[in-house]
């Protein structure tokens, strides 16, 4: 099975990285994928990770992180940063990550950590569940019982180009250069106006999805550099916290607005593990969102994904 990398969350993921000091005694150390409740019972035997190495459990103080081995010579601080050049390499990584968060999310509801959250040992992994206990059971009380959805809107690149073709009334050749300026102009024009109801359509779309939903964020639009060629333009790029319960209806909703705004294509992804939604509000861009789900927030957890131990 071929895991699905999050399109919402990889800036985060990725952004996240330790850069602490690891000069560890040892050839392995613990890589840490999510923390999560207690499971009911064990990981699937054929799961595997990063490295191919299956994951395992590791409880301490009521909460459970999800740990695999991973090598010293690839995770430690100065090989990594060789690796993150490594498109490659990064793009493997971060498949067998999101293999194993899609494996919990399937279960539980779990609370993701950054790409490479590496610790020395088991003792450290403890610590940083000791030690951050208050807020990652915060967190986990928050979205449980929920799943994220990605919802981006694109406005069709044929779209810009007939309004712009349309606001031509004069056919054949101009017939000066003031001609052709004024041509320009209103071509021009035709394609901002375009842009900015599709923007509007946008924002009353992301309006109606947040009040469905129990949190909502707003990530930056997507790089044309980093888009399909036809995909044409970004105007809404968001991800929604939403019950398990609510998706049918959640679904529905944005499948209803979509049909009506002809031009405009919704591209939806998940359900998710709550990447977009460990973190605080006021640092992430988060809206809680009091709506018929209720009202969430969340906690950061910064500490929790840059710990490590000094000694080993």
């Amino acid at each position: 099975m071929t895991a699905e990398v999050n399109p919402n969350a990889s800036d985060d993921v990725f952004d996240g990285v330790s850069d602490e000091p690891r000069d560890e005694p040892h050839d392995e150390l613990r890589y840490v994928y999510a923390v999560c409740r207690r499971l009911s019972g064990p990981l699937h035997a054929d799961l595997a990770g990063v490295g191919g190495a299956p994951p395992r459990q590791l409880a301490h103080a009521g909460l459970v992180a999800v740990v695999g081995p991973v090598p010293a010579r690839d995770f430690g601080l100065e090989p990594l940063r060789a690796h993150l050049e490594d498109l490659d390499w990064l793009s493997e990584t971060a498949r067998a990550h999101q293999h194993v968060i899609g494996a919990l999310t399937a279960v539980t509801c779990p609370l993701p950590l950054r790409l490479a959250t590496v610790f020395r040992d088991d003792s450290g992994v403890r610590a940083m569940l000791e030690d951050e206990n208050a807020r990652l059971r915060r967190i986990l009380d928050r979205i449980e019982g929920h799943v994220e959805w990605g919802v981006k809107v694109w406005l069709h690149p044929d779209a810009r180009g007939l309004a712009s073709a349309g606001s031509s009334r004069p056919r054949g050749a101009p017939a000066s250069g003031r001609d052709y300026l004024r041509r320009r102009r209103e071509q021009r024009t035709a394609s901002e106006e375009t842009t900015a109801r599709a923007e509007v359509l946008a924002r009353r779309l992301h309006a109606e999805l947040a009040r469905s939903a129990a949190a909502s964020r707003q990530h930056p639009p997507q790089s044309p550099a980093l888009a399909a060629a036809d995909s044409g333009l970004n105007v809404l790029n968001a991800a929604y916290l939403v019950p398990r319960s609510y998706a049918e209806e959640f679904l529905e909703l944005i499948g209803r607005t979509e049909s009506s705004q002809p031009g405009l294509r919704v591209e939806v992804t998940g359900p998710w593990a709550a990447y977009s939604f460990t973190d605080d509000a006021d640092d992430t861009g988060m809206t809680e969102t009091t709506g018929t789900t209720g009202t969430t927030g969340t906690t950061g957890v910064t500490g929790a994904t840059r710990k490590d131990t000094e000694t080993g």
